[in-house]
């Protein structure tokens, strides 16, 4: 299976085509296997009773970032529906609503680059400490666990590759303030488009497993967090270090 396609340009050279699409149903069957395996592993362990959501409740996230958090994640499905869907046959006028998406994408992207400056950067970066966190199930983690911090990263790395791509893209397109512009070369453009297809490709991996694990019974507090903001304070103890995170308790 080829991971990148050519074409011949206009002077007969064999340039750079984009990605082969073949690559979506390995990615999609490789993310469904580790996830069916990780499933009928967890049904053989032994977990402690789940912590109770009653009682005292303590902050987790703030509103502004549960806002970003779902507006990046509304537009990142627009764009992974509008830009995968004509590609396996499904074809409607997708461009206009592609690039739309792919503007709010950037806009809350920056501004969540410019908000995190005002936050504790520490708390999300990976660390010495993050391996011996995760080969020891004893050791709990501050306010993210290495599996958060590390899928942080990878979505932080994939999201800026489809951005930047994007963006150049966008610059070659007609739109409602620029004709099409034609400036780059269609080797250039090749190796843009490359760089934006396999860095969806890694997206779509990514989010099959950020939904998995956002929906299995023992992390569903993670996610009722990310709607309504809060975890309980039994939720707190059973799963963090609460001398490395101990939040406010909420009004």
């Amino acid at each position: 299976m080829d991971i990148a396609t050519y074409k011949d340009d206009v002077w007969g050279q064999e340039v750079l085509n984009g990605v082969s699409w073949d690559l979506l149903w390995l990615v999609i069957v490789l993310a469904f296997i580790f996830i069916a395996g990780h499933a009928i592993y967890e049904t053989t362990r032994k977990r402690a009773q789940k912590p109770s959501s009653k009682g005292a409740r303590v902050n987790r996230h703030e509103a502004i970032d549960r806002l970003f958090h779902w507006v990046m994640a509304g537009s990142v499905f627009v764009l992974l529906i509008t830009g995968i869907f004509p590609i396996i046959g499904l074809n409607f006028a997708w461009l206009e609503i592609h690039w739309i998406a792919g503007i709010i994408l950037t806009i809350v992207v920056v501004f969540h680059i410019l908000r995190s400056f005002t936050q504790d950067l520490s708390s999300m970066a990976l660390g010495p400490s993050d391996l011996k966190e995760a080969l020891d199930e004893t050791v709990k983690p501050g306010k993210y666990s290495p599996a958060q911090k590390s899928m942080h990263m990878v979505v932080s790395i994939l999201t800026l590759l489809v951005i930047g791509s994007g963006l150049i893209m966008f610059l070659q397109i007609e739109t409602p303030w620029w004709e099409r512009p034609n400036s780059l070369s269609e080797a250039t453009l090749g190796l843009v488009f490359f760089v934006h297809g396999i860095s969806t490709l890694g997206l779509i991996g990514v989010i099959c497993l950020h939904i998995y694990f956002g929906l299995r019974p023992e992390k569903l507090f993670y996610t009722r967090s990310m709607i309504k903001g809060w975890i309980s304070r039994e939720e707190l103890n059973a799963h963090h270090d609460q001398q490395r995170w101990n939040p406010d308790e909420t009004t």
